[in-house]
């Protein structure tokens, strides 16, 4: 499972995920700044219009030892992570 990189517009208009090759060549060619490290976010430097959003679930397994949480698009897993509980 890859991470997906957060992507904003210009105006911190949160958009669609993308893969962080993608978002490599973004950087590369200057079409993008490292806006946050955690989470990496990156922002575009030209204004995106007319832009569709697909919505973005949060998905909690709790656990007895440890909880698992996921933010699911659709079928692709976007991010996934586990915590371990603790006194046990």
């Amino acid at each position: 499972m890859s991470n997906y990189v957060l992507v904003i517009d210009t105006n911190k208009q949160p958009l669609n995920p993308c893969h962080p090759s993608v978002a490599r060549k973004l950087l590369k060619t200057n079409k993008a700044a490292v806006f946050r490290k955690y989470p990496f976010t990156i922002i575009l430097k030209k204004e995106a219009t007319n832009v569709t959003t697909e919505p973005i679930q949060l998905k909690i397994d709790p656990g007895s030892k440890t909880t698992g949480i996921a933010l699911v698009q659709g079928d692709k897993v976007i991010f996934g992570a586990e915590i371990v509980h603790r006194g046990l």
